[in-house]
């Protein structure tokens, strides 16, 4: 991807950018900030949080780092020891992403990929220039924000087969959040051993989201 995506303002005041050649957005457009706090940050991260011995570290697989939007916004949570991991097939350039005014982005978005980058003593970021659908992934893993484009941008990124690559390497208690709460979606996590709720989404955003529990 050349060509720099358009930035556009969302409903509670943050930006996201919007890519013309897929009709797709990086966030919702109800609200940049107010999803990624609420789907992946507050959903998954504190939730699996909450449940750790003190001092005890978190792996997070997140697929499609985007913006960096969720990996700010999940250092700046200070929750626990968190060494976070990302997938990304094309790498937005550093000076395409808006400010959104979370402390850490810029430091991450520079950050060098395919090596572990402590961000602050708690948050090691790993950021992976690689195709999901191709690469090894990392193992022992205790959450993971499934953050792809939609289904109907991208359906090979929703198939079981796909989402069998992600549960084969979460630890059991681990959980996954993803915006996207189809049906289809809810039960081929479930056929794969999971355990799914449905939760209330974002104030103002989608009606529901998909949280899964291994």
């Amino acid at each position: 991807m050349n060509d720099y995506p358009e930035i556009r303002s969302t409903a509670d005041g943050s930006p996201t950018l919007y890519l013309p050649e897929m009709d797709e957005h990086y966030h919702s457009v109800k609200g940049a900030l107010t999803e990624s706090r609420h789907v992946y940050v507050d959903s998954a991260l504190r939730h699996r949080a909450a449940r750790l011995s003190a001092g005890e570290p978190l792996r997070l697989l997140e697929i499609g780092y985007g913006t960096g939007l969720n990996a700010a916004l999940s250092e700046a949570a200070q929750c626990c020891r968190l060494h976070y991991i990302s997938l990304e097939l094309h790498p937005l350039e550093p000076e395409s992403v808006p400010d959104y005014g979370v402390a850490s982005l810029k430091v991450m978005n520079n950050a060098a990929w395919d090596t572990p980058v402590e961000i602050s003593p708690l948050f090691t970021l790993e950021k992976r220039r690689a195709d999901f659908l191709r690469a090894t992934l990392p193992a022992g893993i205790d959450v993971v924000y499934f953050d792809a484009f939609a289904p109907e941008k991208q359906p090979e990124m929703w198939t079981v087969d796909s989402l069998r690559r992600v549960v084969d390497v979460m630890n059991p208690g681990a959980v996954l959040t993803t915006y996207c709460a189809k049906g289809s979606v809810r039960r081929m996590l479930q056929s794969l051993g999971l355990t799914v709720e449905r939760l209330p989404g974002p104030p103002g955003g989608k009606r529901e989201i998909l949280r899964a529990t291994l």
